[in-house]
């Protein structure tokens, strides 16, 4: 057999075998296979194309299978779903062009029709069958990715754990397992799976949703170290050097996904306003959603350059930031959603940075800094961070005093009670752990006339909250839960609020600094890792040491007696008020000025 098919003359004699039914289907798949090899994925669709058209065979099913693969390695979806509907309707029963269709219908943004693919396989897959189990195993794993991100969380979780059934060895499905039962508060998280030990489920957790589970910094290095080992490469190239390019205005780079309508970008959007542009010039690298937002304009338009990176893969995006020579080059993701970990490990500059989104060491070699303050990462603390603690002076947190504020609404419009004491935890429910609701269920029983204003997260955490407060001997009435809305509207409920009840071990953190800016006293416990002292990173800002715990008693007492004390809540909310105008901790300006000493002191060190 010619093994220069990739020639045209070559081809030519190739596509007539096609044409005259004289190859057989193993050659037709040596040759197709070796057109795609040198290249010419197009012939090779031309070459099945051809031969599907002038052959009849039993394996016509296979042949469109591959012909659809290479459509769709071509970039030809339509054609590529044709093939593949073509494969099952000779061979119903052929399970692989299913799964391949339903990722292709994502692929498309035909969500529910890639579904619909997947459920079949779900149905119809015996796992007992050698070659079929594998197959059946990837469906329900997409089953629940996608339908996590559609929010349909039991389904999600149902599937995923019916995936570990079969084979309990997959450490992605179990994490986002793991995770699913923290954001329904299904309690313990770590549930019985058969075959699945509970080592194997804290090997397993994420970074992330590690926050939630352990205070231990520890624990929490470890699960950054443990996803930096399988998921971040290490033998790339690296694209600057610890040099000063010797710029006139340093230039700092900030990359993220959350440049819309999120969390950092509500933190950050006043910063990058006020840097000094005679002394910094800011550049941003973004692959975030096009939400329209008022909010992602304003980011946008506080930069000097704004870069969409969103089409280029890892090292071209890389390049990209390299050519700019950024100085200092600042992670607005850690390890959360979105992040872009092996970007970062090309080092396209000479000092990155984390910031802001994942509240732990991100476990990454090519990163240098943790912006932090004394009171966040003590000294002590810093051996559990694979970066340096970056100090500044006051406050690790920025905020954006610019922020707009909705309508106050009244307490009856938000569902609550006009006499009673309204405590709330608006924190997202993966937060809420059993230990804490406990105390939370002893502050009602202390304080009869009280409620919890809890965030609705979703219908089965409502659920499994309800039946814990029954369980406790509260009445699942005095359980309070509002629902999403705007950023200015969310803010405008904490008027309705008397105390802030914080999370632990995963703080309240932009929450915190809303419910504070706007005058609500929040009462944190605080422990040894990142996410645990957040709260009291920003309340020791506020000078306000009164308000921070360090174990659950003295929690649970501090919050009672504040509920049967409303003067002193009065003077708490009388000195957030100065601090809002006056304080340290909103002093954005200067927050600024500190930031951009440091990064000099960086700079200048090279």
């Amino acid at each position: 057999m010619d093994t220069q098919a990739g020639k045209p003359a070559q081809f030519g004699h190739t596509i007539t075998q096609a044409w005259q039914g004289s190859m057989d289907f193993a050659a037709l798949l040596d040759q197709a296979a070796q057109l795609e090899a040198e290249g010419a994925g197009h012939l090779a669709a031309v070459l099945y194309q051809t031969w599907l058209s002038r052959n009849t065979s039993p394996y016509a099913h296979a042949a469109y299978f591959n012909y659809a693969l290479v459509l769709s390695n071509a970039g030809d979806l339509s054609g590529a779903e044709g093939a593949y509907r073509k494969a099952i309707e000779i061979y119903p029963a052929f399970v692989q062009p299913r799964l391949n269709l339903g990722m292709l219908y994502e692929r498309m943004g035909q969500i529910d029709s890639a579904l619909d693919q997947w459920r079949w396989v779900a149905e119809h897959t015996d796992p007992a069958v050698a070659d079929q189990s594998p197959l059946l195993v990837m469906a329900l794993n997409h089953l629940g990715r996608v339908l996590e991100t559609r929010k349909q969380l039991a389904d999600a979780s149902r599937y995923l754990a019916r995936s570990l059934e079969i084979n309990p060895h997959q450490s992605d499905a179990l994490h986002h397992w793991v995770h699913l039962q923290q954001k329904q508060c299904i309690w313990p998280v770590y549930a019985t799976l058969p075959g699945v030990s509970l080592q194997a489920m804290q090997q397993a957790t994420s970074a992330l949703a590690m926050l939630s589970i352990s205070d231990d910094p520890q624990a929490q290095l470890d699960a950054a170290r443990r996803f930096v080992e399988k998921k971040v490469q290490s033998a790339v190239p690296q694209l600057s050097a610890p040099r000063n390019y010797g710029h006139r205005r340093l230039r700092i780079g900030y990359v993220s996904s959350d440049f819309c309508l999120h969390p950092v970008s509500m933190l950050m959007a006043e910063l990058f306003e006020l840097h000094d542009r005679s002394r910094f010039e800011v550049y941003g690298y973004c692959w975030s959603p096009e939400d329209g937002s008022a909010l992602r304009q304003r980011v946008i338009a506080s930069m000097d350059h704004f870069r969409r990176i969103h089409d280029l893969g890892d090292y071209d995006a890389a390049q990209r930031i390299r050519a700019d020579e950024i100085d200092v080059l600042v992670d607005l993701q850690g390890q959360t959603s979105g992040a872009r970990a092996n970007l970062l490990a090309y080092r396209p500059a000479p000092i990155q940075i984390t910031y802001l989104g994942l509240p732990a060491t991100t476990g990454l070699p090519s990163i240098d800094y943790v912006i932090a303050d004394r009171f966040l990462i003590p000294e002590s603390a810093a051996r559990w961070y694979s970066e340096k603690p970056l100090y500044l002076p006051d406050i690790y947190q920025v905020s954006d005093r610019k922020r707009t504020v909705g309508a106050r609404p009244s307490r009856f419009d938000c569902g609550l009670p006009e006499d009673a004491f309204v405590f709330c935890s608006l924190n997202n429910n993966f937060k809420y752990t059993p230990e804490v609701f406990a105390v939370w269920m002893n502050i009602l029983k202390r304080t009869p006339n009280s409620v919890l204003w809890l965030l609705a997260d979703n219908p089965w955490a409502q659920t499994n909250l309800c039946a814990a407060a029954q369980a406790h001997g509260v009445d699942a009435a005095r359980l309070v839960f509002a629902g999403r809305v705007l950023p200015p509207d969310y803010l405008a409920r904490y008027a309705c609020a008397d105390l802030f009840l914080d999370t632990f071990p995963f703080n309240a953190g932009t929450t915190a600094n809303d419910a504070l800016w706007m005058g609500l006293p929040l009462l944190t416990l605080c422990g040894r890792s990142f996410a645990a002292r957040m709260a009291g990173a920003l309340l020791t800002a506020a000078d306000l040491p009164e308000l921070i715990c360090y174990d659950l008693k003295s929690y649970e007492e501090k919050a009672v007696a504040l509920a049967q004390q409303p003067s002193e809540c009065a003077r708490l909310r009388a000195h957030l008020q100065t601090v809002r105008s006056t304080g340290r901790l909103f002093d954005t300006t200067a927050f600024a000025r500190h930031l951009e000493s440091a990064l000099e002191g960086l700079v200048q060190a090279l």
